[in-house]
C-alpha cells in the first residue's frame, strides 16, 4: 500500500512539474498578468506572434515576472507607470524625434500621454515632452491620452522639425465605465448604468448569424425575444416592438426591418456600435415606454481610404470611407437583395416564411390565379464628417430604405383573361445635421436638426369583382435637439438640454367599388426639457446617474414629469448591486384593424394618440440586479417590475373575440433575467434563463385579466463560441414556452358566421426549440486586402416550430385553423473583402 501511495505522489508531482514547464503562447500569459496585477500591456501584435513561454512562478512579484519573461523571449518589458507596460524589440533605424504635447483649448502642456512609434514606446513628461531615437521614416507615432482624441503623426514630419509642438483636441465623454467586457462573446460589454453596448468591429460570432446584425445580436441577451423570429418585432420585457425607440445616429427609425422584418435595415459593416437600454434610460431620450436601441456609425474623420464589399445568399453590399481633406471625409454605403438575379434556397425560405398565409402566396383558387411575384429591398446611406476647426465639428447623415413586393393575378372574364398587378411598398428616409462645439475642456454643446419619414402603400386588386383598394400609412417626424454637457469635476458631469418634436401621421383608404375614401391625419407637437447628473467615485465602486425629463404635449395641454435613475455599487471585490428605475411615455403606437391590412403582409399601421380613445401611453419600471464578476467568470441576475398604461387592444394583435374591439387597458410584467458566462482560453460558454409573467388588464373584457399575447413564461439559451486567431465557430440552442392563444369554444364554435371563442389566451402553443451554428475564417489577399468567408445554419434540426395560431371560418362554413410556422432549416454563406 505504501509503494502504491508513493507511486501516486510521484505521478502527481511529475504532472505538476510538466504543467509548470509546459510552454504556452505569450499573449495568454499577458492576459493573466493583467488580471492579477491590474496593469495593461501595450505592444505590436507581430512582436509576440508565435512566442511561447513557460508561466512565471505563481508567487512572483510583477517585477520578477517581467524579468522572467525577458530572459525567455529577449523582448524588452518597460514599465511606463503604475498601469502601462510596453513590450518592444531592439531596433536600429535612422530618425530621432522630439515633440511637446499641448492642449489646443487651454494651451497647457499634456503630461502622461502614451506614444507608440514603430516598436518603441514613450510617455510625455511633466513638460509634455517625449523623444525617440533610431526610428524608421516609414513609422507613425500614435499618441493617446485619456480625455483627448487619439492622433497619428508620421515620423518623417516630426523628424523634420526639432521638438515641434503637437496640439491635442479634448474629448468630453460621460462618466460611463465598463462593468463587464466580452459579455457572452467579444464585442458585447455591459456598462455601469445597466446598458449594453455592441461594438460591431470586433464582435464575436454568434450561433446562426453570418453578419454582425445588431438587431439580431440583441436577441442573444436575456429578457429580449422575438416571438415570430423577426428583427422588426423585438419584444423587451413584454413590450411590443412599437414601444421600442430605435435610433440611427440620433434619428428615430420607424421601419427597422427588410424582408418585412427578417433582416435589419442597418448595414452591419457601417455600424460602429449599438447601445441597448432596458431600464434606467437617460433623461435625454424620450418617446418610448419599453427599450431604447441607439445605433451609431463612425463619427471620426477618416484618415485613409478604406472600404469593403460582400455578398451572401440574400443580398450584396459595398461601402467606402474617403478622406476629402485633413478635416473632411465622406462615407457611402449600399446594400441590395439579389433575388432578381438569382433566387437562392435561402431566399425561398425567407420568402415562404414572410408571405405564408398572405394574399401573395394564397391568391390562387379555382377562378383566380396568382403568379410572377417579384420582391426586392435596398438601403443606402451617406455620411459627411467635417472638423471645421479644432473645436467645431459638423456631421450630415442620410439613410434611405425601400422594400417592395408585386404579384400578378389573372382571371378569365367573359372569355377573356384579365390581368391585375397588386403591390406593397415601404419607404423610409432619415436625415440630420449635427453641430458640436467644444468650448473648453469641461464644456461641450451639441445641436441637431433631424427629419424622419416613413411611407407604406398597398394597391390590391380583386380581379373577379373589378375592385381596387388603396391603403396608405405615412409618418413625418421632424425636430430639433440642443444639449450641453459640463464636467464639474473628475467625478461629476451635468447634462441639460431641450428637444422639440413634431410628428404627423396620415392614414388613407380608397375603394373604387363602392366608392369610398377616408383620409385621417393627426399632428402632435412635444416640447421637452431634460437635466441629469452623473457621478462616479474615485475608486469607481459607486456610480450614479439621476435625471428628470419634462414633456409638454401642446395638443393636449399636458405636462408630464419623468424621473430616471441608474445606480450601481460594488459591495465586495467581485460582487456589485444595481438599481434602475424610470417613468416614460410615447405618443405613437401601431394598430391592426384587420389581419388582411396591406395584403396581409404588413398588418400594422402607425397612429398618433388623441388623449381620448387613444390615450397617451405611459410606463413605469424598476429593477434590482446582482452581479458576480471574476476574471473569465460571470453570474448575473436582474429582477424587474414593469407596468404600461394606456395601451389599446387593437395595438396588441388579438386574433380572437377581441380582434375588432377597441378598448383601453394596461399590462404588468414581472420577472427576472439570469445569465452565467464562463470563458476559457479560446472557448466561451453561456447559459441564460428568463422568467416573466405578463398580464393584460382590460376592464371591458371578460375576464378583465388574462395572459398577454407576449407572455413567454420561460426562456432558455445555451451557447458557446470557439475562436483562434483566424477561425471562429459558434453553436447554440434556444428554447421557450409557447405563446398564448385562444381556441374556439366547444361544442358551439360558429354563430352568425363568426367563430365563438373560449376564454382569451387560455391555451399555449407547443414549446419552441431551435439549434443554430455559424463559422467564419479570416485570411489575407495580398498585403492590403483582408478577406473573410463563412456560413451559418439556422434551425439545424429543421424543427417545425409554430409561432402563431388563429382560426377562421372557411368557404365551406367550417372552422379553419391557420398555423404560422417558423423558419425551417436555413443555411447561408458569405464572402467579403476589406481594403
Amino acid at each position: 500500500m505504501n509503494k502504491g501511495f508513493t507511486l501516486v505522489l510521484l505521478l502527481v508531482f511529475s504532472l505538476s512539474s510538466y504543467a509548470q514547464e509546459q510552454k504556452v503562447p505569450l499573449h495568454s500569459i499577458l492576459d493573466k498578468l493583467e488580471q492579477q496585477y491590474q496593469v495593461t500591456f501595450t505592444y505590436v501584435d507581430k512582436n509576440i506572434e508565435g512566442v511561447f513561454v513557460v508561466h512565471p512562478p505563481k508567487d512572483s512579484s510583477l517585477e520578477s515576472a517581467l524579468q522572467f519573461l525577458e530572459q525567455q523571449t529577449g523582448l524588452i518589458f518597460r514599465q511606463l507607470n503604475n498601469r502601462f507596460i510596453t513590450i518592444s524589440r531592439a531596433k536600429a533605424e535612422e530618425n530621432n524625434i522630439c515633440a511637446i504635447l499641448v492642449d489646443v483649448a487651454t494651451g497647457e502642456v499634456v503630461a502622461g500621454a502614451t506614444i507608440q512609434a514603430g516598436n518603441s514606446f514613450a510617455v510625455s513628461d511633466e513638460a509634455g515632452k517625449f523623444t525617440f531615437q533610431n526610428l524608421s521614416s516609414q513609422d507613425t507615432a500614435l499618441i493617446r491620452h485619456l480625455g483627448y482624441v487619439p492622433v497619428n503623426v508620421p515620423v518623417r514630419i516630426l523628424s523634420a522639425t526639432p521638438c515641434t509642438k503637437l496640439y491635442l483636441k479634448q474629448e468630453v465623454t460621460t462618466l460611463n465605465e465598463i462593468v463587464v467586457s466580452n459579455y457572452i462573446t467579444e464585442g458585447i460589454t455591459k456598462q455601469v448604468d445597466g446598458s449594453f453596448t455592441i461594438h460591431t468591429e470586433n464582435l464575436g460570432i454568434l450561433p446562426g448569424l453570418t453578419e454582425p446584425d445588431v438587431l439580431q445580436t440583441l436577441q442573444a441577451l436575456p429578457g429580449i425575444h422575438s416571438i415570430n423570429e423577426t428583427v422588426s418585432d423585438i419584444n423587451v420585457r413584454g413590450g411590443t416592438n412599437d414601444q421600442n425607440l430605435v435610433l440611427w445616429n440620433g434619428i428615430r427609425i420607424y421601419q427597422p426591418g427588410h424582408f418585412f422584418g427578417l433582416i435589419s435595415v442597418f448595414n452591419p459593416y457601417l455600424v460602429k456600435e449599438a447601445n441597448l437600454i432596458k431600464n434606467g434610460t437617460s433623461a435625454a431620450l424620450g418617446e418610448s415606454v419599453s427599450s431604447t436601441i441607439d445605433i451609431h456609425t463612425d463619427n471620426d474623420v477618416a484618415e485613409e481610404f478604406t472600404g469593403g464589399v460582400g455578398v451572401n445568399l440574400i443580398n450584396a453590399d459595398a461601402f467606402v470611407k474617403v478622406p476629402l481633406s485633413d478635416k473632411t471625409s465622406i462615407e457611402v454605403g449600399g446594400r441590395r437583395s439579389i433575388a432578381d438575379v438569382v433566387k437562392t434556397s435561402t431566399y425561398r425560405q425567407y420568402f415562404e416564411r414572410t408571405f405564408s398565409n398572405t394574399e401573395v402566396i394564397n391568391a390562387s383558387n379555382d377562378k383566380v390565379f396568382g403568379s410572377n411575384e417579384a420582391f426586392y429591398f435596398y438601403d443606402a446611406s451617406l455620411k459627411v464628417t467635417s472638423e471645421i476647426t479644432k473645436k467645431d465639428k459638423l456631421r450630415f447623415n442620410f439613410l434611405g430604405i425601400n422594400n417592395k413586393i408585386t404579384y400578378e393575378e389573372s382571371a378569365i372574364m367573359d372569355g377573356q383573361t384579365e390581368f391585375k398587378t397588386s403591390s406593397l411598398r415601404q419607404r423610409s428616409m432619415a436625415s440630420n445635421v449635427v453641430y458640436e462645439r467644444l468650448w473648453s475642456k469641461k464644456v461641450k454643446t451639441s445641436a441637431q436638426a433631424y427629419l424622419s419619414s416613413y411611407g407604406l402603400k398597398a394597391i390590391n386588386f380583386d380581379v373577379l369583382n373589378a375592385q381596387r383598394l388603396i391603403q396608405e400609412n405615412e409618418i413625418l417626424d421632424i425636430g430639433f435637439k440642443l444639449d450641453s454637457r459640463v464636467s464639474l469635476s473628475k467625478n461629476m458631469d451635468i447634462l441639460t438640454g431641450y428637444q422639440l418634436s413634431e410628428i404627423g401621421v396620415g392614414n388613407l383608404e380608397d375603394i373604387n367599388k363602392p366608392i369610398f375614401r377616408r383620409y385621417i391625419k393627426e399632428v402632435v407637437q412635444t416640447h421637452s426639457l431634460f437635466a441629469e447628473a452623473t457621478f462616479s467615485s474615485n475608486s469607481g465602486n459607486t456610480n450614479l446617474r439621476s435625471g428628470l425629463r419634462t414633456n409638454y404635449f401642446k395638443k393636449f395641454d399636458k405636462v408630464r414629469l419623468e424621473p430616471r435613475l441608474a445606480f450601481s455599487q460594488k459591495i465586495l471585490p467581485y460582487l456589485s448591486v444595481e438599481v434602475l428605475g424610470e417613468l416614460k411615455s410615447q405618443v405613437t403606437t401601431q394598430i391592426i384593424d384587420l389581419q388582411t391590412d396591406f395584403l396581409g403582409v404588413e398588418k400594422r399601421r402607425w397612429i398618433l394618440v388623441n388623449d381620448n380613445d387613444v390615450p397617451l401611453i405611459r410606463s413605469k419600471q424598476i429593477s434590482l440586479g446582482l452581479q458576480y464578476n471574476r476574471p473569465r467568470f460571470l453570474v448575473s441576475v436582474d429582477g424587474y417590475y414593469k407596468k404600461v398604461d394606456g395601451i389599446i387592444s387593437s395595438s396588441q394583435g388579438f386574433q380572437n373575440q377581441y380582434q375588432f374591439v377597441r378598448s383601453i387597458g394596461t399590462y404588468d410584467a414581472i420577472g427576472f433575467d439570469f445569465i452565467m458566462n464562463k470563458k476559457f482560453k479560446r472557448l466561451s460558454m453561456w447559459l441564460s434563463y428568463s422568467y416573466a409573467r405578463n398580464t393584460f388588464s382590460f376592464k371591458n373584457f371578460s375576464p378583465p385579466e388574462f395572459p398577454n399575447n407576449l407572455d413567454i413564461r420561460h426562456s432558455t439559451t445555451l451557447g458557446s463560441t470557439y475562436q483562434t486567431r483566424r477561425f471562429q465557430f459558434s453553436v447554440g440552442a434556444n428554447a421557450h414556452t409557447g405563446k398564448p392563444f385562444t381556441k374556439p369554444q366547444v361544442p358551439e364554435q360558429i354563430k352568425d358566421n363568426q367563430v365563438i371563442y373560449d376564454s382569451p389566451n387560455s391555451y399555449r402553443l407547443d414549446d419552441y426549440v431551435r439549434i443554430d451554428c455559424s463559422a467564419r475564417y479570416n485570411f489575407k489577399v495580398g498585403k492590403e486586402i483582408e478577406a473573410q468567408a463563412g456560413g451559418g445554419v439556422w434551425n439545424i434540426l429543421d424543427r417545425k416550430n409554430i409561432v402563431n395560431t388563429y382560426f377562421q371560418v372557411g368557404d365551406s362554413g367550417s372552422i379553419r385553423e391557420v398555423d404560422q410556422k417558423s423558419l425551417g432549416i436555413t443555411p447561408n454563406v458569405f464572402v467579403r473583402i476589406s481594403f
